[in-house]
């Protein structure tokens, strides 16, 4: 395959006529000022009265066409009604408007042809135009007409106006390039929407004992365990040390709950009676709205539950036994984690999951998604390719997707959207989709949404109240290579309510005190992610229209933590990159050492010399030198987000093995059981690997960003600690410098804290290039 020229994966800045050209560098002057004017003509329908009875039974099944050059909207039939009530609205784009009389029919419908009732027209230069915050056109009362222009009986009442997408009527109106999608649920498709993720919690289940168990076998001594289950989450302790009837676990469990909770837990206690042979000792079902919610790590109190041998959940089953044994447990919902469903590298949300403990929000994020070109046809539809293009939008707990446009390799959807930000180190996800579900029915029950590519921007790249137009380029990896979907054009402003609450950020945790507090294990997390991102596809998947399975697992960047041979060179080749620095300078200073340029190795002598005499003088200079490098780069800061490299991700370059490799299911498709064993383990502990080079690499390149202006607040505030501890530690003899750094490092762990420290905090804020990995 041949490799494209490097300028085509670019990304391109553009400079589009965004808000009608009423965009300003710092402030908002219109509702849509990052996204360009699109012009619709809206006509409202509202209702009509005394409409004449066409049938033999002299009644009417009513409905009206508004038609306008080639574009035909319909509006719903009424049965036997002479005062319908419609209230829909069609929206006709001006970009396509090829006819100058905009045409109203009234028609009554017929098994065989629809009788004509009457009409109403319209000159589109007499159309006034409406300019939000306006108030709505008030709709008016038009007499029919027949087709010679005479008034017949029946009034139909209409609003028509010239407005653009930011009117309220644009979401819900119906559109004239959406003239062949068929059904409501078609229709419901390709509407823009706004979805919210569920509110996700962690629950503790803590089993401390079980006391007074019936075994079925009195002779020997039980082996005994709790499962526990929530959802389609099992979970189970080990088998209790003490065998006998008065087991023992003080053991945790924790299961992801989703909000409203409609599932109770169940737990059973189980004795193990064989090896692949377990009975039922007790089960009791606990609802969730009651369980206690906890804000830190302060602990609930503990219960005593009742075990029942047959659990009533819905009174199918009655109790077999008045005496019961009991479960001693601590059932609790954390409010004081953040319930992970995001790919760690890419968060959009960091807030625990209780909203007391919510800090107030630091500023703004806009996106104005204008349009995009050069898609590639994604299915076939009469003999020809065809895109049906949407977008999704993730940031937080807030997914927007914008309408479908239909038929269109240039999609242009002009649409703006707001979040509140609460943290800047934080990423917003855009992706694009091929709609397959525009007719409904059975026909798209199996059809699937088809990935065009997508977009990652964090926060912290982008400078204050500047609005970022660009292109970026739509990668998606096939197994035949990397390949180039099209582009996306979006406009991105992130404003700051207040300056000094972003800077303080930089000094907290990443993530709620609870996860330093009383950290999770690596594999618990997993788990958990894995759960958690199951809620959020299944809930969003019911809403109505649905934001399918694979939507949503695709912005959530589930398969990330995969083997892959591409990625693991990725991640090795990014660490090379970082250590090239100190082999770089390690060179360097072998070229002093062979004196290949005899006036640096003299003046590094001078210093040399200087240095030693004066102790004191090794930090500030060093310090120093920091802050000079720091302004010097500031030239050469980045002028643009960063976008999905293809170098950086190997994806050019990956050998066809490989991307077999990567493409293959997991467990893998091979024939032989021990090769299938052994290939998944090996991948599983590769992929394990893979991530720890990655987290190295990505601390190496967080350290090259601290003067890089990548994160440009963040450089900031590191190169004015370095001019300030320059000028300290130029007046402080160097000899009470080290003494308070050395008692400080020796402190007694009394002074010390669990929760991380400012500097450390600071560092884990710092952008990486992750974000740029595809």
């Amino acid at each position: 395959m041949p490799r494209p020229p490097p300028e085509d994966f670019a990304l391109k800045e553009t400079n589009p006529h965004l808000g009608g050209g009423k965009v300003s560098g710092d402030k908002l002057t219109s509702t849509y000022d990052l996204v360009e004017q699109m012009q619709y003509l809206y006509v409202r329908v509202v209702k009509a009265k005394d409409l004449p009875g066409k049938d033999v039974t002299g009644s009417c099944d009513p409905y009206v066409e508004v038609k306008l050059g080639n574009y035909l909207g319909k509006t719903r039939f009424f049965e036997k009604k002479s005062n319908p009530e419609w209230n829909q609205v069609f929206a006709f784009s001006k970009d396509r408007l090829q006819a100058s009389l905009l045409e109203v029919t009234v028609k009554d419908k017929d098994f065989v042809k629809d009788d004509f009732i009457g009409k109403v027209f319209f000159d589109l230069n007499e159309i006034p135009k409406r300019v939000p915050p306006d108030s709505p056109l008030a709709p008016q009362w038009y007499r029919l007409e027949d087709r010679q222009g005479n008034k017949v009986k029946g009034e139909l009442m209409l609003a028509v106006w010239m407005g653009t997408q930011a009117d309220e009527a644009f979401p819900e109106a119906w559109h004239s390039d959406a003239a062949f999608v068929s059904g409501a649920d078609g229709l419901a498709n390709i509407r823009s929407k706004v979805y919210l993720s569920p509110k996700l919690w962690y629950l503790r289940v803590n089993v401390i004992e079980a006391q007074d168990l019936q075994p079925g076998d009195k002779g020997r001594y039980p082996e005994v365990f709790v499962k526990a289950i929530l959802g389609n989450q099992a979970l189970r302790t080990r088998i209790s040390q003490a065998r006998g009837i008065n087991p023992m676990w003080n053991e945790d469990l924790m299961f992801v709950a989703a909000e409203p909770f409609e599932e109770p837990l169940i737990l059973s206690v189980e004795d193990r009676v064989a090896p692949n042979k377990d009975e039922v000792l007790g089960k009791c079902a606990i609802p969730l709205q009651y369980v206690d919610r906890r804000l830190d790590h302060k602990a609930v109190n503990s219960r005593w539950f009742n075990l029942e041998k047959h659990v009533i959940i819905e009174g199918e089953k009655k109790k077999e036994t008045k005496f019961a044994s009991r479960i001693h447990m601590r059932i609790c919902l954390e409010g004081g984690y953040h319930v992970l469903d995001e790919s760690t590298h890419y968060s959009s949300d960091l807030r625990p999951t209780a909203k007391q403990l919510w800090k107030s929000s630091i500023g703004v994020l806009e996106l104005g998604i204008l349009n995009a070109h050069g898609l590639m046809p994604m299915k076939n539809k009469d003999g020809r390719g065809t895109t049906d293009a949407y977008c999704v939008a993730k940031y937080g707990q807030k997914w927007v997707r914008t309408r479908t446009i239909i038929d269109s390799f240039a999609p242009k959807w002009n649409e703006q959207y707001t979040w509140e930000v609460f943290d800047p180190c934080t990423v917003i996800t855009i992706g694009v989709f091929d709609n397959c579900h525009l007719h409904g029915g059975d026909k798209a029950a199996g059809a699937k949404d088809t990935k065009i590519g997508k977009v990652r921007i964090r926060l912290s790249t982008l400078e204050t109240d500047r609005v970022y137009t660009h292109s970026y380029p739509l990668l998606v990896l096939h197994p035949n290579g990397v390949k180039k979907m099209g582009e996306i054009h979006l406009a991105v402003r992130f404003s700051c309510s207040s300056l000094l609450n972003m800077m303080h950020m930089y000094s907290h945790p990443l993530l709620p005190k609870m996860h330093y507090l009383h950290p999770l294990t690596v594999s618990q997390l997993d788990s958990l992610r894995h759960q958690a991102t199951q809620i959020v596809s299944m809930r969003l998947g019911r809403a109505e229209p649905p934001l399918r399975k694979e939507v949503v697992e695709y912005m959530l960047d589930v398969g990330s933590h995969m083997w892959s041979m591409r990625r693991s060179k990725a991640n090795f080749f990014r660490i090379m990159n970082v250590l090239g620095g100190l082999i770089a300078v390690g060179k360097w200073f072998d070229q002093i050492c062979n004196w290949k340029n005899p006036i640096t190795t003299v003046l590094i002598h001078i210093l040399f010399i200087i240095l030693v005499l004066y102790p004191e003088l090794i930090l500030p200079t060093i310090f120093l030198y920091l802050f000079l490098i720091g302004v010097w780069y500031y030239r050469w800061r980045p002028r643009h987000p960063p976008h999905m490299d293809t170098r950086l991700s190997h994806a050019d370059s990956a050998h066809p093995d490989e991307l077999d490799e990567e493409f293959d299911t997991f467990p893998t498709s091979r024939p032989s059981d021990i090769v299938r064993m052994r290939y998944d383990r090996l991948r599983s502990i590769a992929g394990r690997i893979q991530t720890v080079v990655g987290d190295l690499a990505t601390q190496g390149e967080r350290l090259q960003s601290l003067l890089s202006w990548r994160d440009p607040r963040a450089t900031a505030l590191f190169v004015i600690f370095c001019l300030v501890a320059a000028i300290v530690l130029y007046v402080t003899p160097f000899q009470v410098v080290a003494l308070l750094a050395g008692f400080y490092i020796l402190r007694h762990p009394r002074f010390r804290h669990k929760l991380p420290s400012v500097p450390l905090n600071f560092f884990r804020r710092l952008p990486a290039r992750t974000d740029s990995m595809l």
